[in-house]
């Protein structure tokens, strides 16, 4: 096999606001792992600080990652392929994910099955995706959900922790009466805060709140899970397989994310481990290029609910995919994971 990856910077539409900061742009690294017979397969990483990758650090290790899979030397042997770049690196997971993603979708392609058939799903099982409203003025983030409503979003992802959490959830809800809505506080809460608000949010008709308290207080989300209002759902919390039973007791809903977890394989024994402690699951994702999202749509069908508008938030995007009318999550039928380069014009 060969092997190559590139650097990009996308631009984001407008600014993408959480309680931990604002970004205009993100990075990710595309990686292609190509075989004798000319086919190749993409993936890419979408690194977050929070979690201690950065595009730096993914270029960084990618090198070594991409030497473990010419060694294998067999896109099929996707086991040994995993197990061999966690060997190379047991964390940075977003660039073993970059690296995962590829060898499936180049292993699928020598098959002539899409990625979901591969692992024997019914693509027309994918729960529709959320749309997020990111932190902005109240004004700005009902315009938001309005146009989102009106373009067929019927579920909303409304991201809160400010000082002003309930001005901003009345105005969505006023402009998308008729919307599920959930929200996410990414850690910004107390415990106390997180149990406080779920009242009023359980009031304005929001489904569960996700990850309300930092992931270093487990105890919090326990008590928040216990004296709260709302279902809770665990993002933050839930990194990693160990992190399942974990979190058993203190959420009702884990959110896995292929950048966190380092795998496609590794996703799916997740959401295995889930069902077995009795968890629902969510498959989320970061702010992304379709070249990573990709897969993770292919593995919706695996899951209860679906987070996965990351490439809707870009203002263009290097490669295309799946698409989303309406929130309606659709596959390509093609080899592979369907992605494929954005013609330039």
């Amino acid at each position: 096999m060969n092997t190559d990856f590139e650097r990009l910077t996308l631009p984001i539409d407008g600014d993408f606001t959480i309680s931990r900061g604002s970004k205009s742009t993100v990075e990710t690294v595309v990686v292609r792992v190509g075989d004798e017979a000319g086919q190749t397969g993409v993936g890419a990483a979408a690194p977050d600080p929070h979690y201690g990758e950065t595009a730096d650090t993914v270029c960084a290790v990618l090198p070594d990652l991409l030497d473990a899979v010419e060694a294998v030397d067999d896109p099929l042997s996707l086991d040994a392929i995993e197990r061999r770049l966690r060997g190379v690196v047991r964390d940075n997971p977003a660039a073993r994910a970059a690296v995962s993603i590829a060898v499936h979708d180049l292993a699928t392609r020598r098959l002539g099955v899409p990625l979901y058939r591969y692992f024997g799903l019914d693509a027309d099982r994918a729960p529709a995706t959320s749309y997020t409203v990111a932190i902005d003025d109240p004004e700005a983030m009902a315009a938001k959900a309005a146009d989102a409503v009106a373009e067929g979003y019927s579920i909303l992802k409304v991201k809160l922790g400010t000082d002003r959490d309930r001005e901003r959830m009345e105005a969505v809800r006023g402009a998308a009466p008729d919307a599920t809505v959930r929200v996410d506080a990414n850690e910004a809460w107390t415990p106390g805060e997180a149990i406080a608000k779920s009242e009023w949010l359980a009031d304005l008709g929001v489904e569960f709140v996700e990850q309300p308290v930092p992931a270093e207080n487990p105890a919090g989300l326990k008590r928040v899970h216990e004296r709260g209002t709302l279902p809770v759902a665990a993002d933050e919390s839930c990194v990693t397989l160990p992190d399942v039973p974990a979190v058993a007791d203190s959420a009702e809903i884990v959110n896995l994310k292929l950048m966190k977890c380092g795998g496609v394989r590794e996703a799916t024994r997740m959401v295995h481990a889930a069902r077995a402690h009795g968890l629902e699951v969510m498959l989320g994702c970061m702010v992304e290029s379709t070249a990573s999202i990709a897969a993770a749509c292919h593995l919706a069908p695996l899951v209860d609910y679906v987070d996965l508008d990351g490439a809707l938030l870009l203002a263009e995007d290097a490669y295309e995919g799946p698409t989303y009318a309406g929130g309606t999550l659709t596959v390509p039928d093609r080899p592979g994971t369907g992605v494929r380069p954005v013609e330039s014009d």
